[in-house]
Formats: C-alpha cells, sequence, structure tokens
C-alpha cells in the first residue's frame, strides 16, 4: 500500500502523522510512504531524515493523488477534504460531531474516513485518544494557571499556596484520561482539588490513585454547581465518544463565577462543555464572558507537538500497520475496535454516537453492511 503523509494546515499546529521512525516501520514491510515536503519541520526532522527511513518526499497535490491511504493528525480542511477521493482511506482525528461542514465534506469526497477518537479496546477506552487526552490534561493546568495572572485576566493568583496564602480552587468536570491527568498536574502544583464524575467504578479508581489529596464526588447538578462557583479554575474534560459534550456549565452560571476566573475547556474539540465556549487557536487562545477567562484551543496538544507527535504515533502505528496490511475491510473485519474508528464510508456517516450527533440514521445498519461485503 502506499501511504500519504500531508504536512497538517491548521493554525500553529506542527504535529504530524509519521514520524521518520514510524516510515522505517511501514517500509520494512514493503509499504511505501510519500511525505509532503517539510511536513515535520516543526517538530525537528528534515526531508533528509525522511528519505533515510525510506519515504519519498513530494508536494501536497502528489501526497494525496498517489496514496491510498492519507494518515494525519487534525481533521481535513477544507482544502483537503477537496482532494481526497473515492475509496481513499482517511485516518486521522476527525471530531464530527460538532463539525458538520466537515462530515458533508468527507460524505461529498467518497473517502473512506476512521477516526483516532472512535477506535475502541477492550478495557473500554479509547486508545488513540488518551495519548493526547494525557498531553491535554496535563496542559490544561499548565495554561490554566497562566490566564490565572493578572495580566491575562485572571484573577491575580498563583495556582500553589505560600505561607500563609491558600492555594487555589480548581475543579475538574470529568474523571477520565484528561481529568485525572488535569488532576494530577493541579495537585503537583499545590491546588486545591475536586474531581466531578458520574461513574462509581472510576471515582473508585482516584480514590485509589489519590487517596485524600482530591475531593472526588459524584457529579451531579448541584454539585457541578457548588463545585463551579467555588472554583478559581474550572477544567471541562467530559467526553461521549464520538458524540457532541454534554454542556454541564451554562451561561448563567458562568455570569456567576467570579470576574476573573478561568475555565480551560479540553472537550471543545467535541463542542465544548460550557455553554460559553468557542473555539480558539493558539494565535489567540482566550476571551472573557462576564469577566470569566476562556481557554477553548481545539489542538492543545500542538503546543508541544515533538511530544504529542511521538505519543501519537506509538498508539497509532500497530492500527496503520493493520490497514496496510491487510486493506481498510479486512482490518475492520478482524479488529471490531479498530471498526469502532469507522465515520464515514460510501457518502455516508456510519458511527452511531456521531450520525445522532448530526441528526443522521441508519449508521448501524450501513456499517454492518459494509463489513459484510
Amino acid at each position: 500500500m502506499r501511504i500519504g503523509v500531508p504536512k497538517e494546515i491548521k493554525p500553529q499546529e506542527f504535529r504530524v502523522g509519521l514520524v521518520p521512525a514510524s516510515v522505517r516501520e511501514l517500509a520494512a514491510r514493503g509499504h511505501e510512504v510519500v511525505v509532503e515536503t517539510g511536513a515535520a519541520a516543526g517538530i525537528g526532522f528534515t526531508d533528509d531524515d525522511y528519505r533515510a527511513a525510506g519515504a519519498d518526499i513530494a508536494g501536497v497535490e502528489d501526497v494525496f493523488a498517489t496514496a491510498d491511504m492519507i494518515v494525519k493528525v487534525k481533521e481535513p480542511q477544507a482544502a483537503e477534504c477537496a482532494m481526497l477521493r473515492d475509496g481513499q482511506v482517511l485516518f486521522t482525528y476527525l471530531h464530527l460531531a460538532a463539525d458538520p461542514a466537515q462530515a458533508a465534506g468527507l460524505k461529498r469526497s467518497g473517502a473512506i474516513a476512521i477516526a483516532y477518537e472512535t477506535v475502541t479496546d477492550d478495557n473500554g477506552g479509547l486508545p488513540l485518544l488518551a495519548p493526547m487526552s494525557e498531553v491535554a490534561g496535563k496542559m490544561s493546568v499548565q495554561v490554566g494557571a497562566h490566564c490565572l495572572e493578572k495580566a491575562q485576566g485572571g484573577l491575580g493568583l498563583l495556582i500553589g499556596s505560600v505561607t500563609g496564602v491558600e492555594a487555589a480552587c480548581v475543579t475538574v468536570l470529568g474523571g477520565g484520561v484528561a481529568g485525572s491527568n488535569a488532576a494530577e498536574m493541579a495537585i503537583g502544583l499545590g491546588a486545591r482539588v475536586t474531581i466531578l464524575e458520574r461513574s462509581l467504578d472510576r471515582l473508585r479508581a482516584l480514590h485509589q490513585r489519590f487517596g485524600e489529596r482530591i475531593n472526588a464526588v459524584y457529579s451531579t447538578a448541584e454539585a457541578v454547581e457548588r463545585y463551579v462557583l467555588n472554583a478559581d479554575l474550572v477544567i471541562g474534560a467530559v467526553l461521549i465518544p464520538g458524540a457532541t459534550a454534554p454542556r454541564l456549565v451554562g451561561r448563567d452560571m458562568v455570569a456567576a463565577m467570579r470576574p476573573g476566573a478561568v475555565l480551560v475547556d479540553i472537550a471543545i474539540d467535541q463542542g465544548g462543555c460550557f455553554e460559553t465556549s468557542r473555539p480558539t487557536t493558539h494565535a489567540e487562545p482566550t476571551y472573557a464572558v462576564d469577566g470569566v477567562v476562556h481557554y477553548c484551543v481545539t489542538n492543545m496538544p500542538g503546543a508541544v507537538p515533538r511530544t504529542s507527535a511521538f505519543a501519537l504515533n506509538y498508539a497509532v502505528l500497530p492500527h496503520v500497520l493493520a490497514l496496510a496490511n491487510k486493506g481498510w475491510r479486512r482490518a475492520l473485519a478482524d479488529d471490531r475496535h479498530l471498526r469502532s474508528g469507522l465515520n464515514v464510508q460510501a457518502g455516508r456517516i456510519t458511527h452511531p454516537a456521531v450520525a445522532a450527533s448530526l441528526h443522521e440514521t441508519d449508521a448501524t445498519a450501513l456499517m454492518e453492511k459494509e463489513m459484510a461485503a
């Protein structure tokens, strides 16, 4: 199979779908890899590094025109959707539930779009989302602490305590991979941390992991209101695989928060869990609503692209190899977890949760029909 790796064109995005080490693994198995020139310059790899690993170097048009499968990081932008073709495989993050325009573009293309974020595992996890959730969780506290500085519009608080002064209060909505990593960072900086979570099993796991260093609370509307309004920093880390994120904090609640408090919305890729959230970029990451600072960057891990690219590659490479070795139909038929990643095929949305969010129907039946073909 010929695998194409284009340069990411989303603003301030320097990650790359395949690093040279991943290319070498594919080339050793007889696959061809074509990489857009300069694709990984932002993380310190040159075209010669890719040539040494066995890749061809080409312009973006040739990458899309000659590859059987495109491996990316972020969702395809409009110009990239226009270059996709019927029957071509696209393997990347999609986050279609909050992006009907992208969904329409992928349906028009006829491409087979497999989303990292809906691939599952035997433990009920999302193994291709987990590495970026780890990065985003840790970064959420880092950027939140910065936003709490007075010059950034924040309350003027240091997130950790100093002698005689109370530490900042951090509330984390969601105790999954992103939320637990956010909690770990906040604890490490000395904050007072509360995690709100609906899964009792996850709450038990959080208690076992952190003990008395956190306040782990079952999430109800009353609990959300109580701990959000008392917080200096709120981190939204709630996820429903493939679906639009639930809006846990309404506009009225935001208005009732202290001016200078900070909201960091890790769930913004899936629409966000604060009603006042809207996507931002690394170039202009924040804005204020009723004096409350919002950080809603849609590609948070892109701020640390070298770390993120390697972490993502280590998780994605086995699935890229399966798709390349077997072809997409056999690879998905053999692996129900990879099959869960199928989001678009034959001009239709195939993932049930994504289809429901986009108000489309018959996704499950279509996926079963395609796998049986």
